[in-house]
């Protein structure tokens, strides 16, 4: 079985590096917001090219952190994906705002900048833009629109670590970014993490201190905190794996090109991307008609595929305020998408089967 994602054989490759990196951080006594943290904070920052960058529990708690330090809540209105993960929508609702779904691009499922102005009301605060899948999302228009409107630009960039857009990273696109590093991520931490990463200085300094029950010194609160730390650990183990994102990315790009140009089967619908420099292919998504038929035929052939994702927020049950809604190109995209296996440490055996078997479906 060709897996869709080795974690074990991504880490691996990295053993010596990490067994020394936990070793050190075990033997400093220190687990918590230490000098682990602040190396891969600084770190992370300079890569992303922003001034600042803050450790967090996980990708949700980045975007909760962001919205909540900016102080939207009930009665405010943030414009997002409607066919994002369930995550980008689910930190607006636990802030007390309002989703505000805009239909994606069917050609990149990213949002699209076409459609925002119209969503635009009084109540409006923010525009979420998600990376999703990978691909940055095209800024130019909703830059203006946010200027013009006075909203603040948040990024959802948990699928996209290192992509571009123009001569800028995500993360460095917008007003504040979330990052995940959920251990299947670009960059993946052995456990749960997340961070935000923001140019903005008295927001970053807001940010970590609402991640640490609202405190900058022990026992003195000035905010309604969480408790939403990256730990010492994870922090040391990322540092090291940040070192390699850019030559996997471009292992990825490499299998990405590679099935784009030799994947020809009639019934499926590849991805397209407008630079190659924007996309890092956290997945590579393929659409089909007959999904079913398809995943089982891929399964039987010895090939591993994800949903990404099933069901469309607006349909969820815990957003049952919204199941009225019709999102017709965000419907049509989850019932057709399905992911094949790409990773930095696929064969080039097993690339040129997963294609083979693609092209024998009928």
């Amino acid at each position: 079985m060709i897996k869709f994602l080795d974690l074990h054989k991504i880490n691996q490759r990295f053993k010596s590096e990490i067994d020394l990196a936990i070793r050190e951080v075990l033997e400093s006594g220190w687990y918590l917001l230490g000098e682990r943290n602040k190396q891969f904070e600084e770190n992370f920052a300079k890569y992303c090219g922003t001034k600042y960058c803050i450790g967090c529990a996980n990708g949700l708690d980045a975007l909760r952190l962001i919205i909540k330090a900016y102080g939207f809540g009930v009665g405010d209105e943030v414009i997002v994906p409607a066919n994002t993960y369930i995550a980008s929508i689910l930190a607006i609702t636990d802030n007390g705002c309002a989703p505000v779904l805009v239909e994606p691009d069917l050609n990149t499922y990213n949002i699209n900048p076409e459609l925002i102005e119209a969503k635009i009301t009084d109540k409006t605060k923010a525009i979420l833009v998600v990376h999703l899948y990978g691909q940055a999302v095209q800024m130019e228009k909703i830059w203006t629109l946010a200027k013009k409107y006075n909203l603040k630009i948040i990024e959802d960039s948990a699928q996209a670590h290192g992509a571009y857009y123009n001569d800028k990273r995500v993360g460095n696109l917008g007003d504040a970014s979330g990052f995940s590093f959920y251990p299947g991520k670009n960059l993946g931490a052995l456990g749960d993490g997340g961070a935000v990463t923001t140019n903005d200085e008295e927001l970053a300094k807001k940010i970590r201190a609402l991640g640490n029950y609202g405190s900058h010194k022990k026992y003195e609160n000035i905010y309604q905190g969480l408790n939403s730390r990256l730990d010492e650990i994870q922090a040391a183990i990322l540092d090291v794996k940040l070192k390699y994102l850019d030559s996997d990315n471009a292992k990825r790009k490499e299998i990405a090109r590679y099935y784009i140009k030799n994947i020809k089967n009639p019934f499926v619908i590849l991805p397209k991307m407008y630079d190659a420099k924007a996309h890092v292919w956290h997945v590579f998504v393929l659409r089909v008609k007959d999904r079913e038929r398809f995943q089982r035929y891929l399964n039987d052939n010895g090939i591993q595929t994800i949903i990404h994702y099933p069901i469309p927020p607006h349909k969820q049950e815990c957003y049952k305020e919204l199941n009225h809604l019709s999102f017709p190109i965000t419907e049509q995209i989850h019932n057709e998408i399905i992911s094949l296996p790409i990773s930095p440490v696929m064969s080039d055996d097993e690339v040129r089967k997963v294609v083979e078997v693609v092209n024998e479906f009928k």
